[in-house]
C-alpha cells in the first residue's frame, strides 16, 4: 500500500492523471472495503488537483446521501433530478458544468463553488451514486477530466 502520493507538478492535466492513476491503483489494491477506497480516492484527487471539493454520494432510500469526501461540509441529501448531482443520477450521464450559476436548479452547498463535474457510479448497469467534484474556478473541467475520472471510478469495486 502506498503511504505517500507523488504529486505531479506538470501543468498538463493529462500528465497529472497519468501519474496519479497508478498510485490510486496501488492505494486500492487488495482493499475490499468500499468506504476506504472511496475515501482514499477523494484524498488522492484533492491532493493532486487542489480542487475545492471532491466526494461521493450514494443512493439510499431514493436519495443521494453524502459519502466519503474531501473539502468543506456539504449537502447531506440530494433528490433525484435536483442540482447537478441529482441530474447526473437521473440522466445517467456525466455532466460538466463550466458555470454553476448558469445551471438550472443548481444546489449551492457552497457559494465558493464555480464549476463542477459529476459522474454516475455504476454497479453493473445500475447507477448507485455519483462522484462530485467542484472548483472555485469557472470552466475548470472538460472531457479530459471526464475520461480520466471515469477510468479512476472503474478502479473502485462498486
Amino acid at each position: 500500500m502506498a503511504e505517500d502520493l507523488i504529486i505531479a507538478r506538470s501543468t498538463e492535466k493529462k500528465e497529472q492523471y497519468e501519474s496519479l492513476i497508478p498510485q490510486i491503483e496501488a492505494l486500492l489494491y487488495g482493499e475490499p472495503d468500499l468506504v476506504a477506497n472511496m475515501a482514499n480516492t477523494c484524498a488522492a484527487l484533492k491532493e493532486q488537483f487542489k480542487w475545492f471539493w471532491v466526494g461521493f454520494y450514494l443512493i439510499k432510500d431514493g436519495e443521494l446521501v453524502l459519502g466519503p469526501f474531501q473539502g468543506p461540509v456539504a449537502c447531506t441529501r440530494i433528490g433525484k433530478g435536483k442540482g447537478v448531482c441529482g441530474a447526473s443520477w437521473e440522466q445517467e450521464k456525466t455532466l460538466i458544468v463550466p458555470d454553476v450559476e448558469a445551471f438550472p436548479g443548481h444546489i449551492a452547498c457552497s457559494s465558493i463553488s464555480r464549476s463542477e463535474i459529476v459522474l454516475p457510479l455504476y454497479r453493473g448497469s445500475e447507477v448507485i451514486g455519483v462522484l462530485d467534484v467542484d472548483s472555485e474556478h469557472l470552466g475548470q473541467f472538460d472531457e479530459t477530466d471526464a475520461k480520466y475520472l471515469g477510468h479512476i471510478l472503474k478502479l473502485i469495486n462498486f
